[in-house]
């Protein structure tokens, strides 16, 4: 599986950096590299996403909604008021807070000597468009053989979720087969979370572990061998304003 980075740079077929460039009035090659100072800070979002499965639900559910992988085919509508509203969907998702967006915006300014007001001008673009990549990663589209069929790693996610009827109901004939099972098990889980389903909560496991967490969390790695004091700067902002990763 693709890391982060490198998933980026195959977005609109390679042609990702010359976009950006273009847009944000950069040369391509800090175009690139404003790409590797933010994927670790997405790679921390989205792993801690996967410690909580209630955090879990909404990202895969966002992931395979249908809204992101025109943007990975071309950037140029992650531009566009409603690409940008998108990308601020996940960039809620991950980072939780404006506050969060800020300080790795300022942290990535340290590493590229981009000016913050470009950089989060630039982040729900990135946001946007590796949804996308995360996307058609997951199901095979870029070429991946290794990846699991989503709906596989779904029914045996619901299992460890507890909600075994609708595991039952999940096959591997594809996306919609995948999407009816995933929506039937979170309409359950958030039910649950908000007390209608009784006053029991469906017990989840803690560690959270599953075949779906290890694909994603291997799809999450950013690929990059940054500076130790910079992945640690970006993973303590999370800590700080989100408080401590929960470990799955």
């Amino acid at each position: 599986m693709l890391p982060l980075f490198e998933m980026m740079l195959k977005a609109q077929n390679g042609a990702v950096t010359e976009a950006l460039a273009k847009q944000f009035g950069l040369a391509q090659s800090q175009a690139e590299h404003a790409i590797e100072a933010l994927m670790p800070a997405f790679s921390s979002g989205l792993k801690r996403t996967t410690a909580n499965p209630y955090d879990l639900g909404p990202l895969i559910s966002a992931m395979f909604s249908g809204t992101y992988g025109k943007y990975f085919d071309n950037i140029g509508k992650a531009f566009s008021d409603q690409g940008k509203a998108d990308g601020n969907v996940v960039l809620e998702h991950l980072f939780g807070s404006k506050e969060v967006s800020r300080a790795v915006a300022a942290q990535a300014e340290q590493f590229t000597g981009i000016g913050q007001d470009v950089l989060k001008r630039m982040l729900p673009v990135i946001a946007g468009t590796m949804m996308g990549g995360l996307f058609k990663q997951a199901t095979g589209q870029l070429g991946d053989t290794e990846i699991y069929p989503m709906a596989a790693i779904s029914q045996n996610w619901m299992k460890i979720m507890g909600f075994g009827q609708a595991a039952s109901k999940a096959t591997t004939s594809g996306n919609e087969a995948f999407q009816s099972a995933f929506d039937n098990l979170y309409a359950q889980a958030m039910r649950a979370m908000w007390g209608l389903e009784g006053p029991e909560k469906p017990q989840l496991p803690t560690p959270l572990s599953s075949p779906l967490v290890d694909a994603l969390n291997s799809m999450f790695e950013s690929g990059l061998e940054v500076q130790k004091s910079y992945q640690k700067n970006m993973e303590a902002i999370f800590d700080h304003y989100l408080g401590p990763a929960e470990k799955p």
